[in-house]
């Protein structure tokens, strides 16, 4: 039985009602561990299974204890999850999600789930993303952090401070305002419909990069692509290749403005963008189907 209608067959159970009150908290914090919405949903599942047994009497914090129970299932699935990643087809890229209007008005969460830092966040080794997501994003306190990856509180810090290191020396240099972001998006899609490759360039930073995830079941670039020159070739050679018409619309991923691309009027893929500075420095074009069900319908997603 889902967690939704476990809710609504129990909705005056009390250890129902406190699942279901945290339960887009729980959902975000599994995202941002997995990068994969499918994976959330079963550490939610299995998080709901292990909650129905807890004592509530002797819970004193039921977010925390719920975030910890989440956190933990959580490692254990991205564990076998990097194993999948080792035997997957081309480039990985996290699950992209149709996201409220609420998440882009909310910087803080916006930066946290969008395409990019995702992509920063799959550098750290599990603990450390534990770690830092529960830290820098849900500023959980080092000793509830502790208690949830079964380190002291000193390993935490020192943890905590590595990550934190590791990911401020890779994610955007600094936050883009939604205009400036919609822009580029524009910008870009202008480029891409007026067909003219120095329209393009004029979009594109000189070292842009453009990673594609077909997950083996949609045509995708193995490896990634680098260079505006190249990037452009690449992208209007694909274009020019396809026999069914592509048509590309302004929507809202994870938090930022994107792409949703449609090929003979059959969704075909999501492009979200890393901009800097005005520019596009990383295109990210997922294909893989199966990681498209969730732009179809908004994904509710908060910090707290």
């Amino acid at each position: 039985m889902s967690t939704e209608s476990t809710a609504r067959t129990e909705s005056t159970d009390p250890a129902t009602e406190v699942f279901v009150a945290h339960r887009n908290l729980l959902f975000t914090v599994a995202y941002e561990m997995l990068g994969s919405a499918a994976d959330a949903e079963d550490v939610l599942q299995e998080t709901w299974l292990r909650w129905v047994d807890v004592d509530l009497t002797q819970i004193r914090e039921q977010r925390a204890y719920l975030v910890r129970i989440t956190t933990r299932q959580a490692l254990n699935r991205l564990r076998s999850l990097q194993r999948r990643k080792e035997s997957y087809v081309g480039q990985w890229l996290p699950e992209p999600l149709l996201t409220t209007p609420d998440v882009a008005e909310d910087a803080e969460l916006a930066e946290s789930v969008s395409m990019a830092m995702m992509l920063v966040l799959e550098t750290l080794a599990p603990t450390e993303r534990a770690v830092f997501v529960l830290r820098e994003v849900f500023d959980f306190g080092y000793e509830e952090i502790a208690a949830t990856v079964d380190k002291t509180p000193a390993a935490v810090r020192q943890i905590a401070h590595r990550a934190r290191k590791h990911v401020d020396a890779r994610r955007p240099r600094q936050a883009v305002p939604r205009s400036a972001a919609s822009a580029a998006v524009e910008s870009f899609l202008r480029a891409v419909e007026t067909g003219d490759p120095q329209t393009l360039l004029d979009v594109l930073a000189p070292d842009v990069v453009l990673i594609g995830d077909g997950g083996g079941l949609k045509q995708a670039a193995l490896r990634p692509i680098g260079g505006a020159e190249t990037v452009a070739r690449f992208l209007f050679g694909g274009i020019g290749k396809n026999k069914l018409p592509l048509s590309l619309a302004p929507t809202v991923v994870n938090g930022a403005p994107a792409l949703v691309a449609h090929l003979g009027g059959e969704l075909d893929g999501i492009m979200t963008m890393r901009i800097e500075d005005g520019l596009v420095t990383g295109l990210y074009y997922v294909r893989n189907p199966e990681k498209l069900t969730r732009v179809l319908s908004e994904t509710a997603l908060t910090l707290r």
